[in-house]
């Protein structure tokens, strides 16, 4: 394995850590006997423990080695692989390079472990060749990704020669890039141990649609048709949702992002104390071949925090222009997201009929600078009540639509007023409650 390993060039950058390299320096050693039996013994159990890992993880199986050696092809970020995403493989001469790694991938394929597994007196490799899942779909926080490797694992097996190795993993990077952008919705950021911001996959995103949100079908369809621009690549804006709290703001951005993933929009969440990173998150971004939704969730300022400058500079004003394939979404229960105080009239200039406050026109200038602005307000009495009505036949609850009425006005005296989210949570009491 070691030999085939050493042919690898785009795809050859491979920590000494990772499975692929372990498993080909177990080899090297079983074979120059420049090793104890027990220590390669142990030392391959514990590479297969990893691919079952990262198999449970992913839900993967039959060919759990496939599935690793698949999931590292479309993991792998390279010159030619991004290239690939961007503009598809062409016909470059990288091309011939790459199709070098490909024949090598493909003898990785077809490796044979069976002289290793006689001569360690193990069975373990011949075990994951065919190998049943037990996680149930329902369970899995790493859906999207599991599906698309075991689909293109199961093309790739299929594969009669290195051309078409090569258009079905080329094929793949157009179709959905490579690396977590390519397999992931959404992504926050956290930090490696140098302070520098890294992205994270968000596995366990909310599989909820537009359609969850009973009513404010006008606020819908602005966000829609906002975003719809945006993926199509026409000029969109950057979109405030701002309105009582419990009116179904959060729930509408996930419900955008899950209606175009596949139309390659992502979204990267991003809280206030992060804003110092904006301008070093959208350089790491703005060359990929997706739509980015930089996601603020409850934003606002108190007057003493200063955060907001760094987000003005990036929505507008910055020498750097903004990508076109990045656009900011935020949510708050303010209209105006700094907040104002009667000092922040102090400063104010009279001139004629003119009057400015320098220090109120810099607060407010950060919410105009959110092109499409979208209010959430809460529902009305007979609002609440078909939100109620509507979520309990959703969910079967046994009940007259009188008893629910009744139940939901009573409910929402005591936590928190009319809101969809108040709605939501008087049918997950009935639920809880039918089986008593």
């Amino acid at each position: 394995m070691d030999h085939i390993i050493s042919k690898l060039l785009i795809y050859g950058s491979i920590p000494e850590d990772c499975i692929l390299a372990q498993l080909g320096d177990i080899c090297r050693n079983a074979r120059e006997k420049t090793q104890s039996k027990d220590v390669l013994r142990a030392r391959c159990y514990r590479q297969v423990k990893r691919i079952l890992n990262i198999s449970t993880d992913y839900a993967f199986d039959k060919n759990l080695w496939h599935n690793y050696l698949t999931f590292r092809l479309i993991t792998d970020e390279n010159s030619f692989s991004l290239t690939s995403e961007k503009t598809g493989a062409g016909d470059g001469s990288v091309n011939y390079f790459a199709k070098k790694d490909f024949a090598a991938y493909r003898d990785l394929f077809d490796y044979d472990f069976t002289w290793l597994e006689q001569y360690l007196d193990i069975d373990c490799f011949s075990r994951i060749l065919d190998y049943k899942a037990i996680t149930k779909p329902e369970l899995m926080y790493n859906k999207n990704v599991s599906e698309k490797v075991r689909t293109l694992s199961e093309k790739l097996e299929k594969t009669t020669s290195t051309d078409e190795f090569f258009d079905a993993v080329t094929g793949f990077y157009k179709d959905y890039g490579v690396g977590m952008f390519g397999l992931n919705k959404a992504f926050r950021i956290v930090y490696d141990k140098d302070g520098t911001p890294q992205f994270q996959a968000i596995n366990n995103m909310e599989e909820v649609s537009l359609d969850d949100l009973v009513g404010y079908e006008i606020q819908k369809k602005k966000l829609i048709d906002n975003t719809r621009a945006f993926v199509e690549g026409r000029v969109a804006n950057n979109c405030l949702l701002y309105g009582d709290s419990g009116t179904g703001k959060s729930t509408c951005i996930k419900g955008i992002i899950n209606r175009f993933y596949p139309d390659g929009l992502r979204l990267i969440e991003i809280y206030k104390h992060q804003f110092k990173d904006l301008s070093n998150v959208i350089a790491r971004i703005k060359n990929r071949n997706y739509r980015f939704i930089i996601y603020m969730d409850d934003l606002s300022f108190e007057d003493f925090e200063i955060e907001y400058k760094y987000l003005k500079a990036v929505i507008e004003g910055d020498m750097e222009t903004k990508p076109q394939n990045v656009l900011i979404y935020a949510t708050s229960n303010r209209r105006h997201l700094i907040k104002e105080t009667w000092k922040d009239r102090d400063d104010v200039e009279h001139s004629a009929e003119i009057h400015k406050s320098d220090t109120m026109e810099e607060k407010l200038s950060l919410a105009n600078r959110f092109g499409c602005q979208i209010s959430f307000t809460r529902p009305g009495h007979a609002e609440y009540e078909e939100i109620v009505l509507t979520l309990a036949h959703r969910a079967g609850i046994p009940l007259s639509d009188e008893e629910i009425r009744a139940g939901a006005n009573r409910w929402e005296l005591t936590h928190g007023g009319k809101s969809g989210r108040t709605a939501q949570q008087y049918i997950n009491y009935l639920l809880g409650q039918a089986g008593n």
